[in-house]
């Protein structure tokens, strides 16, 4: 198998900037193939001679590989913990973000080309987050990295990281497992289903293979509202919106249903619905939403403890207190059958699940103790 790799940076002005790999043939534990996958990738700061200082951060559901900002001054997802003299010290570690397989941000994924020139689309087969680490793992090799000084994560990105420390044990020194648990419950496939189902049902998907058409965006959008109502608290929804109507708008006056106004929160979701539109594959928020459903990391391993009972990796556990889409309690049972005493660490945010972005900060004073003193 030949790899081929875009060169390691040489200097700090390609920081924060897309580079690719295309990294072979991939067999995929349910059963399907991709003859020729690419992965999109960013990275910061310099690999050392013995490639000890590498960190690879994983990005959630509908994230990018932009962490922090490089070459260019876009704000990065995790601004508070990467960079120059931040809690991941880009002058001392080299930090890299890999697209997740069936992305839509530079990785082989429904959009991307097929053999036969076309994308792929309803062609494209199931690919689960043990699929994507085995990919990831390829390009650790092309890039000379035998192991990792850490791997962290938030929310999907969290579930990314445990996989690679149980998948790939030895490669993996310290683990950050962030607002996530051990598997997806039932409750979780059941909200994603349903954002899934949202999209498929748009006129417009013509199951899967829109691309020479109108995309559904109006399913997209929709599986967005689903979603980030689990991402946001109910207490925050109130107190930022309440029951108040948006600016002139009369959701309570209308002579017919159709022609009601509506309430700040119902514009909110429609910003956010909106907002994903412009930036996101319909197809690939399908293929990594079911990617996430397949999260097991005890599938085929035994009990959860035997399944962990294979990690080698200092563990970091963390969750959001008012997390209503992964509960703390999550967070709390992987801990608990993890190898040794694991404590929970915990983001005080009344905003919910997205607090693993906007308050990570507060994490810095034990992460750096834990991992990049």
């Amino acid at each position: 198998m030949t790899i081929t790799a875009t060169a390691l940076p040489k200097s700090g002005e390609e920081d924060g900037t897309v580079k690719y790999a295309g990294i072979g043939p991939l067999e995929l534990e349910a059963g399907g193939f991709l003859p020729d996958v690419v992965l999109a990738y960013e990275t910061w700061g310099q690999l050392n001679a013995d490639a000890s200082n590498a960190v690879l951060i994983q990005h959630a559901l509908t994230g990018s590989t932009h962490v922090a900002r490089g070459a260019t001054d876009e704000e990065g997802w995790w601004e508070q913990l990467v960079g120059p003299d931040a809690t991941i010290d880009t002058d001392r570690f080299f930090v890299i973000s890999i697209n997740i397989v069936g992305g839509c941000y530079g990785s082989t994924g429904p959009s991307s080309e097929a053999p036969d020139g076309r994308p792929w689309g309803s062609r494209f087969p199931l690919v689960t987050l043990r699929d994507s680490t085995v990919a990831e793992a390829r390009l650790a090799d092309a890039l000379g990295i035998e192991a990792w000084h850490a791997v962290l994560g938030g929310s999907m990105g969290g579930a990314r990281a445990l996989e690679w420390a149980v998948t790939f044990p030895e490669r993996v020194k310290r683990c950050a497992v962030i607002s996530v648990g051990a598997y997806s419950t039932a409750e979780q496939i059941a909200f994603a289903q349903a954002q899934t189902l949202a999209i498929r049902q748009d006129p417009n998907f013509n199951n899967g293979d829109y691309y020479a058409g109108n995309a559904p965006e109006r399913g997209l959008a929709l599986a967005r509202r689903i979603a980030h109502i689990t991402y946001r608290s109910a207490l925050e929804l109130d107190f930022r919106f309440g029951r108040e109507a948006q600016h002139q708008e009369t959701p309570l006056a209308a002579p017919v249903l159709g022609e009601r106004g509506r309430y700040q929160v119902e514009s909110y979701l429609d910003h956010q619905g909106t907002k994903l539109v412009r930036r996101f594959d319909a197809n690939s928020y399908i293929a990594i939403t079911e990617a996430l459903m397949s999260h097991d990391v005890a599938r085929g391993r035994g009990s959860l403890e035997a399944a962990l009972s294979r990690t080698t990796a200092d563990f970091f556990v963390a969750a959001v207190d008012s997390d209503r889409l992964y509960f703390p309690a999550q967070s709390r049972e992987l801990a608990a059958a993890l190898p040794g005493d694991v404590p929970v660490h915990v983001i005080e945010a009344p905003i919910g699940h997205d607090g693993f972005l906007t308050e990570i900060g507060q994490l810095s004073p034990q992460l750096r103790e834990a991992f990049f003193a």
